[in-house]
């Protein structure tokens, strides 16, 4: 699917879920953003700031916050009022001391799956935290437009959004969750996947790789009922820091 202009924005994309969930259409939708920040660890998203206690709740305190920046943006949020929470290098001090993770990151990491980056690292090629908090402010103009798993429970009809680790979802090809750059290695994470080969025509970067096997990937994964009811996921944590599909 094509971006409406030269590149997808952030609001964009709010209005296209908002249109999937208009239609009522069937569909398992991605995001690979973490949808919460840590809670369980310390009892608090942000210890030391008064914040919500459950997500949903969060994502308005985060979209107020930085109610100023463009295109659902929080890059001065988090170099600004909550700065103290964030590592943006040297500067900040040691970085083991913002090393925070989900239970769902901490299950994942046990696993062998590698070691996701923490929510809040904002240095370097692996950070995440912009662009999560950026996604929660989308998350929060959702609204209650479309169930958000686990936050909501998965509908006997309609779409439901999930929150993804596209390495992940690459490794369920039987691959080492490397990127995939050549269309003899998208083909084969593909034909594992049960999914058809790649048909071409856009051209074959890293992104559309990355995208096409996710779906494949998501698809292959949705009629799993184990992924969708993960041992370690309680409703506390469900409420509070969500999940990452596909992490059991």
């Amino acid at each position: 699917m094509q971006p409406p202009v030269r590149a997808w924005s952030r609001e964009g994309v709010l209005d296209w879920l908002r249109g999937v969930a208009a239609s009522g259409e069937r569909a398992l939708i991605g995001m690979d953003f973490s949808f919460a920040p840590p809670f369980l660890d310390a009892g608090a998203y942000l210890p030391g700031i008064a914040t919500p206690d459950a997500a949903r709740a969060f994502w308005g305190c985060v979209h107020t916050t930085a109610l100023g920046e463009a295109d659902l943006g929080a890059s001065e949020l988090l170099g600004g009022a909550w700065r103290a929470h964030f590592y943006h290098g040297a500067a900040s001090g040691a970085k083991a001391g913002f090393q925070r993770w989900r239970v769902c990151e901490a299950v994942f990491n046990a696993g062998g799956g590698g070691k996701a980056s923490s929510v809040f690292d904002c240095v370097g090629a692996s950070q995440v935290a912009k662009g999560s908090f950026a996604g929660m402010r989308l998350l929060h103009r959702l609204g209650r437009a479309m169930p958000v798993w686990p936050f909501d429970a998965v509908p006997a009809r309609g779409p439901v959004l999930v929150e993804i680790y596209t390495r992940a979802l690459l490794r369920r090809a039987g691959g080492s969750g490397r990127k995939l750059r050549d269309a003899a290695g998208l083909n084969t994470a593909l034909a594992a996947l049960g999914s058809a080969p790649w048909a071409g025509g856009a051209a074959l970067t890293d992104h559309v790789t990355d995208a096409l096997v996710t779906a494949a990937a998501l698809r292959h994964a949705a009629v799993d009922p184990a992924l969708w009811h993960p041992p370690a996921l309680t409703p506390a944590i469900a409420a509070a820091e969500g999940w990452t599909f596909g992490v059991a």
